[in-house]
């Protein structure tokens, strides 16, 4: 029998329940929505945690689509699933938790007497010491973004090569390869010896189609290449950025891009120009480094200096 909070699965069984983190603001028990599915057979355990920012939805989609298509009975080892970790941020639809204003990507691994989203992390830290490998489902917010795996323990770290070997595994076709900062599950769980990537599943409001199916695809071919179910995977070779280039606006108006996301950019490409309302060019913006067209704003209206978009850098291909 394995359990995670009140789900509680035999082999060959599934079960959903909740992981207590405390009381609401009336007193009322919260918790999390987890799943165990417990394999017929011995095997590895996964974790999987999605939404722990709250307006990340992609991640959840992944989990609503992938639990149902997963027989027990077909699989060896466990998976265990925190559906939404940020379930007071998922609730009004905010990306920190609301209750201590706190993005819970930075408060790993947490304490189980601290803050709200500290006690959150510590209950969702503790199952994923249980486990062999852990996948943290994010996108890049409500903004465009590529899909990515991210790499957040360091290239110095003794799981480095494990992490990025199930980033290539995960197989979004690109790989940020950069330490990420301090209370990043990523960061910590490789601490404890347990290898981790943050896939990154576009971006997004609410839930995209395309985003899901690959999320979906990526953990099915982690199931696959780890043992958890038969088959094999063959995976193709992904582009590896380890920085990024950031670019602000240099007037205020109406960004227009010169690139698609995933295009690759040359020093010097013009990437994007601001004009008024009446169509006159009043800045452009060129590249100052070769690179990945990676990230950029959704809404198209900006202030001088505000952010417009990201160039993934030192590419090479693993």
């Amino acid at each position: 029998m394995t359990s995670l909070g009140t789900a509680s699965a035999a082999p060959g069984e599934v079960d959903t329940g909740r992981l207590p983190i405390g009381e609401t603001r009336d007193g009322a028990r919260a918790g999390l929505p987890v799943c165990v599915i417990n394999g017929a057979e011995a095997g590895k355990t996964l974790y999987i945690q999605a939404a722990s920012d709250g307006d990340e939805l992609n991640g959840v989609g992944v989990v609503r689509e992938l639990v149902p298509q997963l027989d027990p009975t077909e699989l060896s080892g466990t998976i265990l699933v925190v559906g939404i970790v940020n379930v007071y941020g998922f609730r009004v639809a905010e990306h920190r938790n609301p209750i201590d204003d706190t993005k819970m990507n930075r408060a790993y691994p947490g304490d189980e007497h601290g803050t709200s989203s500290e006690r959150i992390a510590a209950a969702t830290f503790e199952a994923v010491q249980r486990a062999d490998l852990a996948l943290d489902l994010h996108q890049g917010s409500t903004s465009r973004m590529i899909h990515e795996t991210r790499v957040r323990c360091g290239p110095r770290h003794h799981l480095h090569d494990e992490c990025l070997s199930l980033a290539k595994t995960f197989d979004c076709g690109h790989v940020l390869d950069q330490k990420g900062p301090d209370g990043q599950l990523a960061r910590a769980a490789p601490d404890e010896g347990i290898p981790t990537i943050d896939p990154e599943l576009g971006g997004a409001v609410g839930l995209d189609p395309e985003s899901i199916s690959t999320g979906v695809e990526g953990v099915m071919n982690v199931l696959t290449a780890y043992g958890f179910l038969d088959g094999e995977i063959t995976n193709g070779e992904q582009t590896r950025a380890t920085g990024f280039e950031q670019y602000g606006a240099p007037a205020g108006g109406l960004v227009d891009f010169e690139l698609d996301l995933g295009d690759s950019v040359e020093r010097g490409d013009r990437i994007f120009r601001v004009t008024d309302a009446f169509g006159r060019v009043k800045a452009e913006t060129t590249a100052d480094v070769d690179g990945v067209f990676w990230r950029t704003r959704r809404l198209p209206q900006v202030a001088t200096g505000e952010y417009v978009c990201s160039v993934g850098t030192d590419v090479d291909t693993v």
